[in-house]
């Protein structure tokens, strides 16, 4: 089974990752933040990843640190689960809808990092979640995992909605990505 463990301490995050790629949806989310526990959650079950994720951050502060962080940890746990990228389909992308909002993720999985973010949200806040945070945490993930991603919400009315239907992209993206459809490196020069 492709899978990683990844323990990360830092003065503002203390954070602990088991994530398995074949797994059985197997989903333990706690970060002590709970609108992006549920994210995570999505991702997740979305994705059909096993994860098992505590973080403990310094929330008095606010939820920058523990967000990004763990978009660092969950980039890296990922790309050390997928060791050479061997057999891999690479790219994946999805429309999701949840309701009124509609998103859209492309990836590729090849060692370049790059976020492309479109996304507008009315409110500062989903719950005791910075909206900003979404974009960061996206950065975070695809910078410490090496994935070039696009990821935009095309419309919605409802920020909760919004940011669902991103993650949610996010997840059926990675799913046909980590997909094992060969057993070379896809790509003509031979690597990634």
């Amino acid at each position: 089974m492709r899978s990683a463990e990844i323990k990360r301490a830092t003065k503002e995050t203390d954070i602990y990752l088991k994530l398995c790629l074949d797994g059985g949806r197997q989903i333990e989310v706690d970060t002590g933040i709970p609108f992006f526990d549920h994210m995570l959650t999505s991702l997740a079950t979305h994705a059909g990843f096993d994860i098992e994720l505590k973080a403990k951050g310094d929330l008095g502060v606010d939820c920058h640190h523990t967000v990004e962080d763990v978009g660092i940890v969950l980039g890296k746990a990922l790309s050390k689960a997928l060791g050479d990228k061997k057999g891999i389909a690479r790219f994946g992308c999805s429309f999701i809808p949840m309701d009124e909002a509609l998103s859209f993720c492309a990836l590729d999985i090849c060692s370049r990092p790059y976020l492309v973010f479109k996304a507008e949200f009315k409110n500062q806040f989903i719950g005791n979640f910075d909206t900003c945070m979404v974009e960061e945490f996206f950065r975070a993930f695809a910078v410490s995992g090496g994935i070039t991603l696009h990821i935009e919400n095309k419309y919605g009315a409802d920020d909760h909605h919004k940011a669902e239907s991103m993650f949610k992209a996010l997840a059926y993206s990675l799913r046909q990505a980590v997909a094992i459809r060969g057993d070379g490196v896809m790509s003509s020069k031979g690597a990634l």
